[in-house]
């Protein structure tokens, strides 16, 4: 009987032991990273949920290739709010461009959307200075013309640039732009720009490094 209890007075200790360097090992991999533990000796330490939450999940875009074909084996698009702002603007000023233009042209909206010079949102940028005539960002917002989109497969085509744009598609094609124009015009501000690319019908540019700091 004495033996007994000796022994599970001893297995107690032995448990709570145990607990404690197991609280210290998860403490001390918490600070020095996966790296300094090994992520065997850490998995035997925690379930694998904590796992999880403990390394950083990888972002995962989808490849996108820039072609009408591909595209149109895409889904149909289903739109939030801000991705239906985004498909409206590619209709009006691009749906004439082809997929990459298309693409480019929703590249200098997304990068409109992260810079601190313009909205924070996709509908922000697109509508930014609308009511003013002609002193709107997107001419076909302020022009005085009704948006009507008389070409729906036109605009099912955009819809789906813009739902892969708006859910985080990469943006490889236009490095950073924020502002474009066609050919057949010569902006002011173009000259302070630096020219990025030529895709299609459109110039794209950015702002130089000196100039985005102000």
């Amino acid at each position: 009987m004495r033996i007994g209890i000796l022994l599970g007075a001893f297995l107690m200790l032995a448990s709570a032991a145990a607990a404690e360097n197991t609280a210290d090992d998860i403490a001390s991999a918490e600070k020095m990273g996966l790296n300094a533990m090994g992520s065997d000796k850490l998995a035997s330490l925690l379930d694998t949920s904590a796992i999880r939450e403990i390394r950083p999940k990888a972002r995962k875009t989808q490849k996108i290739d820039y072609s009408r074909k591909w595209l149109s084996k895409q889904p149909k698009a289903s739109l939030t709010e801000q991705a239906s702002c985004l498909a409206e603007a590619l209709y009006f000023e691009a749906r004439g461009e082809s997929v990459v233009g298309q693409f480019a042209v929703a590249e200098v909206i997304m990068n409109r959307v992260d810079s601190p010079s313009f909205p924070n949102s996709i509908c922000g940028v697109i509508h930014q200075g609308t009511g003013r005539k002609y002193a709107c960002q997107f001419t076909y917002t302020c022009d005085g013309h009704p948006e009507h989109i008389g070409e729906p497969a036109a605009y099912a085509q955009v819809s789906k640039v813009a739902s892969l744009m708006a859910r985080g598609a990469d943006r490889p094609l236009t490095d950073g732009a924020t502002y474009y124009h066609t050919h057949n015009v010569s902006p002011s501000w173009a000259r302070k720009f630096a020219r990025t690319t030529t895709i299609g019908v459109h110039h794209f540019y950015r702002r130089h490094t000196r100039l985005s700091q102000n």
